[in-house]
């Protein structure tokens, strides 16, 4: 058995390299880099109704096609801009996720604008500190939370769209706001699983 495969992950991490070096370098990492937090939100609502793994694949295609998710330049996108991005097949080519990419991202400035940072704002809901669960099985993660719940009803006041509470809490896995890799992860203890508190 090679090194790679004797190394105990999340479940759904499954056996895809790009999945893998996901799992191991990105997810669950806290992120408070302004850029990298717009397009984890960006990414999360264009994969509502589609597998991770897809949006995945797409990932480099969408950073070209969003200026690198440079929140300033996709909020300045126009109509020309929209119907070039339904034509680009590196992308999921859905409208309303498309329209909402943008919208999302005059939302995330005003946030900015109002906090100092869309990463102030954020991190407020969790203290400032990553939640740490103690799952032992990925059938135990819940899919939201009362948390989730709350971030979603307060983006959506700000006037976000495809920020339901099951897209906030995947965003929040995502973004390292809570630690949800199972127990027997070697990422769990990694991002402090294994720390009191």
């Amino acid at each position: 058995m090679s090194h790679q495969n004797s190394i105990r992950r999340c479940a759904w991490a499954g056996s895809d390299p790009l999945y893998l070096d996901y799992h191991d370098r990105e997810w669950g990492v806290p992120v408070h880099d302004e850029q990298l937090l717009f397009e984890f939100l960006i990414l999360e609502g264009a994969q509502a109704g589609l597998s991770w793994i897809t949006i995945l694949k797409k990932r480099e295609a969408y950073r070209d096609a969003f200026a690198r998710f440079n929140p300033a330049t996709v909020a300045a996108f126009d109509a020309a801009d929209v119907a070039r991005l339904l034509a680009n097949p590196g992308i999921v080519r859905n409208r309303l996720k498309v329209e909402s990419a943008i919208s999302n991202a005059r939302a995330f400035l005003a946030i900015q604008e109002e906090f100092g940072s869309f990463g102030t704002y954020l991190w407020a809901f969790v203290d400032g500190r990553p939640l740490r669960n103690f799952w032992a099985d990925s059938l135990e993660v819940p899919a939201s939370t009362t948390l989730s719940d709350s971030l979603s009803r307060d983006l959506k006041r700000r006037g976000f769209r495809f920020v339901g509470s099951t897209i906030c809490y995947a965003f929040m896995q995502a973004v390292g706001m809570v630690n949800d890799h199972t127990s027997d992860c070697f990422r769990w203890r990694e991002l402090g699983g294994g720390e009191a508190g």
